[in-house]
């Protein structure tokens, strides 16, 4: 198990609930809209958001931002250190810096130190675009070339006695992030941010991150993620409940179950799944819901399910649990189906 670290409000590692982060792509000076659009992560089910800090303006915002917000906030540094004590002075939960890019060692140290006087939580990390060349160099191996290259940081950080450190080691290749990652895990205890860097429109970058993200987290490595795609940052936390859902991990929000569509089908099962899905996929209730196509995968494949409806020809059978409780005519069977679903929730948390 991993040691645990604090940011702002939430625990992660420790054996705590894997958390979700995204990123804004809003100019952070811009408070009103980059407080909106974190707003906006936090209903899809943003655990901790990251935001760029690009100068003086941005680290300065960050304190107007918390203000408005719920979620602990990341300050998200590169090249320069003296933004990054900037971000520390002006309260980010944590922040973010790849050592390697920072500079010299005493700039290092100085936002050590000040991240000591403020109590403030580092990630630091390496991916495919930020080893050190002294690495590169050394290890013709891409895997080991990161994994001493952030070995060489932790060691660092560790000599000059701070350890309230995130990790990361990520590539845009997902052979080397998931190898990197195993050994990481086996080497150091410090709590590991997940992902698979660079990973491309949604159409590549769901594939990419799922094999990656998905089989560390079925071996039981990873603390907190963020699934990176080229896209709106909102489509990253919903694809990050998926995935954490996929793989069984304990997490607020919908399991939903569909079949896929066949000859069987009486009805269009590609619409009915997609609307219904639309409607309760923000619901944060943590329940299994199935939409079956026809009586053969209904209440028997899906009977883990909390609730669901199994499609006929001219009517869907309800069922919760894998008994059938009623059939329901089709007309305005999405709204009737969505209501009952809400109702199932909200007895779920009572």
């Amino acid at each position: 198990m991993t040691k645990q670290v604090k940011i702002g409000k939430i625990n992660i590692g420790g054996g705590n609930q894997i958390a979700i982060q995204s990123m804004t792509n809003t100019p952070t000076q811009d408070i009103d809209k980059t407080v909106q659009q974190i707003l906006d992560l936090e209903k899809a089910g943003c655990d901790i958001v990251r935001v760029a800090v690009l100068d003086k303006k941005d680290a300065k915002a960050i304190s107007d931002i918390k203000l408005c917000i719920h979620i602990p906030l990341v300050a998200d540094i590169h090249f320069d250190y003296l933004l990054a004590l900037e971000a520390i002075k002006n309260g980010a939960d944590k922040i973010r810096i790849n050592p390697s890019n920072i500079g010299s060692e005493e700039k290092v140290l100085k936002i050590i130190d000040c991240a000591k006087s403020y109590q403030t939580s580092m990630r630091i990390g390496v991916n495919s675009g930020s080893i050190d060349k002294v690495f590169l160099k050394k290890y013709p191996d891409k895997t080991d070339a990161l994994v001493n290259s952030l070995l060489s940081e932790v060691a660092f950080f560790e000599k000059n006695a701070f350890d309230n450190l995130v990790l990361s080691i990520k590539s845009s290749s997902v052979k080397e992030t998931v190898e990197a990652n195993r050994i990481i895990s086996k080497l150091t205890s410090y709590p590991l941010h997940i992902g698979v860097t660079e990973a491309g429109v949604p159409e590549i970058g769901l594939i990419k991150n799922s094999i990656g993200i998905g089989s560390l987290l079925l071996e039981g490595i990873g603390d907190t993620l963020r699934v990176s795609l080229t896209c709106n940052p909102i489509e990253e936390v919903y694809a990050a409940k998926k995935i954490l859902t996929a793989c069984e991990k304990p997490i607020k929000g919908i399991n939903f179950i569909s079949c896929p569509t066949c000859g069987r089908c009486q009805v269009d099962m590609v619409k009915y799944a997609s609307l219904i899905y639309e409607k309760i996929k923000n619901i944060n209730t943590k329940m299994t819901v199935a939409v079956m196509g026809c009586a053969v995968n209904g209440p028997g494949e899906a009977q883990s399910a909390d609730i669901g409806i199994a499609f006929g020809t001219d009517k869907a059978l309800l069922f919760k649990n894998g008994k059938i409780v009623c059939s329901l005519p089709l007309e305005n069977i999405v709204d009737t189906f969505v209501n009952t679903v809400f109702d199932t929730a909200l007895s779920l948390t009572k």
